[in-house]
């Protein structure tokens, strides 16, 4: 059965400039807020550099050129991240995977990011294949 954690949320809205790197700036912004549990509401923008690690792949596959951002979404806090991300190519290809740092911004990045202000996220070790996977707990401070 799926755990039930309710909690209440707040919204901040960043906007991201050329050659930032996505990841990195995520998990500052968090840092910097004291954010325990975040999530990528939205996300639309460009890229000059790709970083991306695809389905049961064990190292990521960098790319350079320009990609219009269709999607990011993830959780994450103020020590890690898990979030994925999905760009379309020049010719409106469109593909996505595990982001990875060195994702670097083109022109720009909007990203309304949400917090739930009563849990927070941890990993935890999952039997089930062996991986950290996502564990909300009720926060503390």
């Amino acid at each position: 059965m799926a755990q039930d954690v309710r909690s209440t949320a707040h919204f901040y809205t960043i906007r991201l400039k050329p050659h930032q790197d996505l990841k990195a700036e995520l998990v500052a912004f968090a840092k910097v807020n004291r954010m325990k549990a975040a999530f990528v509401a939205t996300c639309v923008g460009s890229l000059e550099q790709l970083n991306l690690r695809y389905a049961n792949q064990q190292n990521g596959s960098q790319q350079l050129g320009h990609f219009e951002i269709v999607s990011l979404v993830g959780t994450f806090n103020e020590n890690a991240a898990h979030l994925h991300l999905s760009v379309s190519d020049s010719t409106g290809q469109t593909f996505g995977g595990h982001l990875l740092d060195g994702n670097k911004v083109y022109t720009t990045a909007e990203i309304v990011i949400g917090e739930l202000a009563d849990v927070e996220f941890c990993k935890e070790l999952d039997s089930t294949y062996g991986y950290q996977e996502l564990k909300v707990k009720k926060r503390k401070d």
